[in-house]
């Protein structure tokens, strides 16, 4: 399997995720399940049958989870030196030439990626535009809406 790109965030944000699900809600569902069989016949059993398919979204997630892990390329932007391009990791202020509005965007793994807090998934088609580009490159992008153009204002590896 490839590597996955992800921010040290996005690695940290699941490492802690699997710990939570490991040592809280493991440990919790276990309980509900023995519980709901003190009630007695499990083929009638709601309970039962409600907690053992909690385990079973629960332990799925786990083994996602750590699949994800074991094949990440963890990239820390914080330790390059910017070179005014926009890589993986990248936070990319940029002007939208129609709206002559600034935004920012920071590109990022598809696990990690937010739009409403400007998180985007470094294999959207607006991601893919900006990387490689430099500061004052323009870029035309493709959206549903039509095409978008936008002028790089800043690169920021933080």
């Amino acid at each position: 399997m490839s590597l996955v790109p992800m921010t040290e965030q996005g690695a940290n944000a699941l490492r802690e995720e699997l710990e939570h699900l490991k040592t809280v809600e493991r440990p919790r569902i276990v309980n509900d399940i023995a519980e709901a069989r003190e009630h007695g016949d499990l083929k009638e059993n709601a309970e039962y049958h409600a907690a053992r398919e909690e385990q079973g979204f629960c332990e799925g997630r786990i083994q996602e989870i750590e699949g994800k892990l074991s094949n990440a390329q963890v990239i820390d932007v914080t330790k390059m030196s910017n070179n005014g391009r926009v890589i993986f990791g990248a936070t990319v202020t940029a002007l939208d030439l129609d709206t002559e509005k600034e935004v920012t965007y920071r590109i990022v793994g598809e696990d990690e990626a937010d739009i409403k807090q400007n998180l985007l998934s470094v294999s959207s088609p607006l991601a893919r535009a900006f990387i490689g580009k430099e500061l004052d490159d323009e870029i035309a992008v493709n959206t549903p809406g039509g095409t978008k153009e936008f002028e790089i204002t800043a690169v920021d590896y933080i």
